[in-house]
């Protein structure tokens, strides 16, 4: 059997990407721009996701204060979201105010707001005349799942927050948004004088905090600014990831929000290739177009440092000349020097020092998990016939929007049939997706196929206990290696607790989520397998079970379906289990609903859940099993009749033998 190629996976995406992409062109017009900008605000806020309807009350409290040489420190809290705290430090000039402002966002250091290059600039800046105030980002800094600095806030913890439709890049913006609620609320903050600045997932923040709120008078990206087409094969915080945008921007675009106010993109010569000075001017290049049509060309400027990813001395002067030209209309923009400036222990600007702050501190998946319940707790099961029915059509609507099909069956090719023997194929289940497929039999003519689904062992599956349990039982056995898992994966994939963080990303920059490309990929496999002679059955195990699920609910050449050990619940107070985002697909919670509903719309056909695992990762019990599950068990009463949904707490091969073997 050929081999896959090593980069199969990136290489589908980047074309996938390119062609998205393919027609854009910079805007002839201002008229032809405000038109494309309406637009691409209005997507961009899509994939941000849902701000809250109103703004909740500040509350600030100044929780400390520290007088330093030339300025004050004060250790500030306020609300940003119901029920969110953001920890901050404001610096506060001495002299006369009102002073312009500057908001101060940390990229990955794991201090956050109190690491020293976060302090440098903000000291520099309160020295130079600004009041600054410098937050930590939500899951950053004080604002982590426990109470001491340096955790890291992507993979597992941020990815708890897409099913609900919800990213921790739109929540940055919006809390970045609040933050000019507060600093305005300052009486020594000039009102519409307000600047933002960030290096690295800060400069990402900067550069969409800053595109999206035009209070923003000045915006300072700093080694961040690429293209979006360069991510592809990069391994980012998931806090930098805007799912779907690549299907209707690319970074140019976004940067061109900010036109006409001040823009300085600084990037750094020894930098990662995403960040890189050569990605950065080719959207710095279709961003001047924009600025040009406002005939402000003079406010778009690109400074390049000789250093590596950083926010070092030389870019910090460079930010303190272009905030100082369009924050005080003083100078031409140019680089001003540092002052004399000293950083101190960060353990003294803490807003909670030590472990200090309360137990009821909101983190990302206590959110993200509050925001779910608020969707998934109008999920009672259904009561009669007319309520499935809507609620059916409903739920179906979502899934076949979400997974970009129509309910039913494809045209197969046919190309593995009844009647081959055992074996080892790749088959192509799209242009550029070529995948291992083994094929057991133990006799010539079987009643039954199914299909084994197993995102860890892919075509290996074959070579299980329950597979080989199946083959003896004259059951005919197909595993197919899915696309970027197993032998497809891409190189370094799994990062910390999520096995496919890279892969999944990419598929979501260009609006494919991975349980949606895996859903084409067992689709195709069913198109080789010509007309269906026998019954044929899913069965995933582990994540493959949601997986088997929605494949099912796509196609209805599928007779049987079964969930082994799957995760049967997206709703978690704690980060995901060690495991597979890929089967996460943004705003699924909101469209379709939790995995319940997911199985529910498997009915009439045939559902084995067998065992049950939690968001959290931990087995569930009998009785948890069985409250999960209320909702499916009672759409199957109504549409099914009895026996055709199985629940049973074990997964093992006798199990799945005897529900192959039932009539239901």
């Amino acid at each position: 059997m050929a081999k896959i190629p090593e980069n199969m996976y990136l290489d589908y995406i980047k074309k996938t990407a390119l062609a998205l992409r393919a027609a854009d062109q910079p805007p002839i017009t201002l008229d032809d721009w405000s038109h494309r900008r309406g637009q691409l605000r209005r997507k961009l806020g899509e994939s941000l996701g849902e701000f809250p309807a109103e703004k909740a009350p500040l509350r600030a409290r100044t929780v400390g204060q520290i007088k330093r040489d030339g300025y004050r420190l004060e250790k500030i809290v306020f609300q940003t979201w119901p029920g969110l705290t953001m920890t901050a430090n404001a610096y506060i000039p001495d002299g006369q105010g009102p002073f312009p402002a500057v908001l101060c966002v940390h990229g990955h250091w794991q201090p956050a707001k109190q690491e020293p290059r976060v302090q440098a600039r903000s000291i520099g800046l309160a020295k130079l005349g600004f009041v600054v105030l410098a937050v930590d980002a939500f899951g950053a800094g004080e604002r982590g799942l426990e109470k001491a600095l340096g955790e890291y806030h992507g993979e597992m913890v941020a990815s708890t927050l897409w099913p609900s439709g919800q990213s921790l890049a739109g929540i940055q913006v919006y809390e970045n948004i609040r933050a000019v609620d507060y600093l305005q609320s300052r009486s020594e903050v000039i009102d519409d004088r307000i600047g933002i600045t960030g290096t690295s997932g800060g400069g990402n923040q900067t550069m969409y905090a800053g595109a999206y709120e035009e209070r923003f008078a000045c915006v300072v990206p700093v080694c961040s600014v690429g293209t979006y087409q360069a991510y592809l094969g990069a391994a980012c915080c998931m806090c930098e990831m805007v799912p779907s945008a690549m299907t209707y921007t690319e970074e140019w675009g976004v940067l061109g929000l900010v036109a006409p106010r001040g823009l300085m993109v600084i990037n750094a010569t020894r930098d990662a290739f995403q960040f890189s000075v050569g990605e950065a001017k080719k959207s710095i290049a279709q961003t001047s177009t924009v600025f040009q049509l406002y005939d402000k060309a003079s406010h778009l400027r690109h400074v390049v440092i000789d250093s590596g990813h950083d926010y070092n001395q030389p870019m910090r002067e460079a930010m303190y000349g272009w905030m100082t030209l369009h924050l005080k209309g003083k100078g031409n923009g140019d680089p001003i020097a540092e002052p004399e400036l000293t950083t101190v222990d960060p353990e003294l600007i803490r807003c909670y020092p030590g472990d200090s702050r309360p137990d009821d501190f909101v983190t990302v998946p206590q959110f993200a998990a509050s925001r779910a319940r608020a969707i998934t707790s109008t999920n009672g099961p259904p009561l009669h016939k007319m309520h499935w029915e809507a609620e059916r059509l409903w739920r179906g609507d979502g899934f076949k929007q979400l997974f970009h099909t129509s309910l039913g069956t494809a045209t197969g090719s046919g190309e593995i049939s009844d009647s081959d023997p055992p074996g080892e194929f790749l088959l192509e289940t799209e242009a550029g997706i070529t995948l291992p497929v083994r094929s057991h039999q133990a006799v010539r003519r079987v009643r039954q196929c199914v299909i084994l689904l197993d995102l860890e062992a892919g075509a290996a599956a074959a070579e299980s206990e329950l597979a080989k349990d199946l083959v003896d039982a004259q059951v005919r056995l197909i595993t197919i290696s899915l696309r970027a898992t197993g032998v497809t994966a891409p190189p370094g994939d799994a990062i910390s607790r999520t096995l496919d963080h890279n892969s999944a990303q990419w598929g979501l920059w260009v609006g494919q989520p991975l349980l949606v490309q895996w859903v084409r990929d067992v689709r195709s496999l069913l198109d080789s397998l010509g007309e269906a002679k026998v019954e044929t059955s899913l069965v995933g195990t582990g994540a493959a079970g949601v997986v088997a699920a929605a494949a099912a609910i796509a196609d209805r050449r599928v007779d049987r379906v079964a969930a082994l050990d799957s995760p049967l619940s997206l709703v978690s107070d704690t980060p995901y289990a060690k495991g597979r985002v890929g089967i996460l697909v943004p705003g699924m919670l909101d469209r379709i609903g939790d995995i319940a509903q997911l199985l529910s719309l498997c009915a009439p056909r045939p559902l084995l859940v067998a065992g049950g695992m939690a968001g959290s990762g931990q087995k569930l019990t009998a009785k948890e099993l069985e409250e999960l599950l209320d909702y499916p068990r009672e759409a199957y009463k109504i549409a099914a009749g009895p026996g055709k949904l199985s629940i049973a707490q074990e997964s093992g091969s006798a199990t799945v033998l005897r529900w192959l073997a039932s009539k239901g």
